[in-house]
């Protein structure tokens, strides 16, 4: 067997696993569903980094509201005509 003929029979191997457990992540997520369901109070989002330096890095913390109208309102300018 010659060099080339294995390595496109190891990529396609490769590509054939790739494929596969693409479709098994997919089906996975729309079994278990996404997001949070509309409630009152707030989700937190802690985003944090270090830049691997000394004192470097950052963080953050985002909160979500849960009711999906308060969540709307958050992307209304606030200078807009009423």
């Amino acid at each position: 067997m010659s060099g080339g003929l294995l390595i496109t029979i190891l990529s396609g191997l490769v590509l054939l696993v790739a494929v596969l457990r693409a479709a098994q992540s997919i089906r996975q997520d729309r079994a278990q569903g996404r997001g949070t369901l509309p409630d009152t109070g707030h989700s937190v989002i802690d985003a944090s980094y270090s830049s691997g330096g000394a004192g470097g890095g950052d963080a953050m913390r985002y909160r979500i509201p849960r009711d999906p109208q308060t969540y709307a309102k958050l992307f209304i300018p606030k200078d807009r005509r009423k």
